[in-house]
């Protein structure tokens, strides 16, 4: 529209029922546009959530999945979360593995570490331990993460 005084411009704005936005303040005339400034928030609202989902979607590749284990695991039950633990690594996420001790079996921290070792021992191929075996309260655990270079996308 051109160069208008402010008064007109506002007026242009109030006849059409739309708002008078000023794009650039900074420039010499500052610079405003006649547009729904509702309609404008709202487009730029969802903008920013498209952009949130995929930007989250690149991010979280990696997850912290946990497995737990307890002192009395059964050899059987071992295998089968072992299995588990694999099937995660191999999808690339990271692995935490806890041990949880329960009334008197805090006393024994040896068979806690019994069966991280077993557990260690077993995915040697499979993991990197990230983390080493520590308590925490009556938890004992530690995270294991999948080298770069067996992860599968799938």
């Amino acid at each position: 529209m051109g160069v208008l005084l402010t008064k007109d411009a506002v007026n242009h704005a109030l006849l059409r029922s739309l708002d008078l936005v000023e794009v650039s303040p900074g420039a010499q005339p500052p610079v405003c546009k006649i547009m729904d400034y509702g309609k404008h928030k709202y487009k730029l609202t969802r903008k920013e959530r498209t952009a949130k989902k995929q930007s989250r979607v690149k991010t979280s590749i990696q997850k912290t999945k946990e497995v737990k284990f307890k002192t009395r695991t059964g050899d059987n039950e071992l295998d089968w979360k072992i299995k588990q633990v694999k099937k995660f690594l191999s999808k690339g996420n990271k692995v935490k593995i806890t041990v949880l001790f329960r009334g008197r079996e805090i006393t024994h921290p040896e068979l806690g570490m019994n069966v991280l070792k077993t557990v260690r021992d077993s995915l040697l191929d499979e993991a990197i331990l990230e983390s080493p075996p520590g308590m925490s309260g009556n938890i004992l655990s530690m995270t294991l993460m999948p080298p770069s270079n067996k992860i599968n996308k799938g």
